[in-house]
């Protein structure tokens, strides 16, 4: 882990979507952060020590789900694919699929495996799920404050991570989506999530806080609105919804351009997908 001091920042942007807005100073307290996204490997070892099984492996109840098709109550997970041609970004389902057997030892679902993925973020992890695992390893998950203080690493004000330049002097700095998103992906070194450490760290020495993966926070979205204003609030169990951050491999500049420190998302507390995951803190 890092250990960082805490401090005043800017956090937010008025430069991109609404929901990150207004820019506003915000102080939080000092905290250490996982260097990088809790990994296939390291779930593994939660997962012998206790048993547990995330919600992608255990089937939806009915009476949880009373609208559901029952053809659909059946254990997995939400799979990205890639269209073979141009698709209307406007429906969600030309790139995402429901798929029985996916979960985090199966990622593309069954046939698929965790082989040559060990350093790999486990994905596939519910909000509970992420929870689960902190408190297995005696540590919390960030506040959305923690998570967007840590990812800006410690330097001015930038639309980046690293500065004010997606790509500067043409180096790329995460794992995110080149190309015509979702059925032309360009320069693509990993086909969807690369181990951690691949990219260049931030300047408090911490991997993957932009791209790769969305990451869950300890902090809920009002469940009335699509996406909520910032919120410091730890983990409380009645919120539905939850606060990701960080953007994914799969963020793209002619679809989803969060691959920022102020960019945010709501997510529903039992949606596990291929492309979120999570890091730890303690305070």
């Amino acid at each position: 882990m890092a250990i960082l001091a805490g401090g005043t920042f800017l956090m937010g942007s008025n430069d991109f979507y609404p929901e990150e807005r207004p820019v506003r100073e915000v102080t939080v307290a000092p905290f250490a952060i996982d260097l990088h996204p809790v990994t296939n490997r390291q779930f593994a070892g939660f997962v012998a020590d206790t048993g547990y099984m995330t919600l992608a492996e255990r089937p939806p109840s009915a009476a949880d789900y009373p609208d559901a098709d029952p053809g659909l109550l059946v254990a997995g997970s939400s799979v990205f694919f890639s269209p073979e041609r141009p698709v209307d970004l406007r429906d969600l389902r030309n790139w995402w699929a429901y798929t029985p057997g996916a979960d985090w030892v199966h990622p593309e679902g069954p046939g698929s495996d965790l082989g040559g993925r060990s350093e790999h973020p486990v994905v596939h992890i519910a909000q509970p799920d992420a929870a689960a695992y902190a408190a297995w390893a005696g540590r919390q998950l960030p506040t959305e404050v923690e998570w967007e203080f840590a990812a800006r690493g410690g330097r001015p004000p930038a639309a980046y991570a690293w500065g004010d330049q997606l790509y500067p002097e043409g180096q790329r700095m995460a794992n995110t989506w080149e190309g015509q998103f979702p059925h032309q992906r360009l320069n693509a070194v990993h086909e969807r999530t690369s181990p951690v450490r691949s990219f260049p760290p931030n300047g408090y020495g911490l991997y993957d806080m932009i791209g790769n993966v969305w990451e869950w926070t300890a902090t809920p979205s009002d469940v009335n609105q699509h996406r909520s204003c910032c919120s410091t609030s730890v983990y409380r169990p009645e919120y539905l919804s939850w606060i990701v951050k960080g953007g994914s491999f799969l963020c793209a500049p002619n679809f989803c351009r969060r691959y920022r420190p102020a960019a945010r998302q709501r997510q529903p507390a039992d949606s596990s997908t291929s492309h979120i995951g999570f890091r730890c803190v303690v305070r």
